[in-house]
């Protein structure tokens, strides 16, 4: 079982910026995308961020422009770069992976971490 294990969340003032890293830890053949979601109180978990394997990436239409995913393949991580930060942006974030380990593939979630956006 492969772990994802974030870092990065806080609290900022609007305007400001943060930086979510997520590493994934364990035996793994290949990952063939990352991703970033997150959910506010009372709302559903929607995709922020997605990256492949293959260099292609995908943002929500609420944070293009503002927020940026990069990953480091060789230390199989995925970060994601806010900027520009506003209240609506306050949630939990998660990380998300879709990899195969010599066994078959597989989808991983990571445990979260809080932003929150000060206004």
């Amino acid at each position: 079982q492969v772990q994802l294990v974030e870092s990065g969340g806080g609290l900022v003032q609007a305007g400001g910026s943060l930086r979510l890293s997520c590493a994934a830890c364990g035996s793994i053949f290949r990952i063939d995308a990352m991703a970033w979601y997150r959910q506010a109180p009372g709302k559903q978990r929607e995709l922020v961020a997605r990256s492949t394997s293959g260099g292609n990436t995908n943002y929500a239409n609420s944070v293009k422009g503002r927020f940026t995913i990069s990953r480091d393949n060789a230390k199989n991580t995925v970060y994601l770069q806010m900027n520009s930060l506003k209240p609506e942006d306050t949630a939990v974030y998660y990380c998300n992976a879709h990899y195969n380990d010599f066994r078959g593939d597989f989808t991983s979630w990571g445990q979260g971490t809080q932003v929150t956006v000060s206004s």
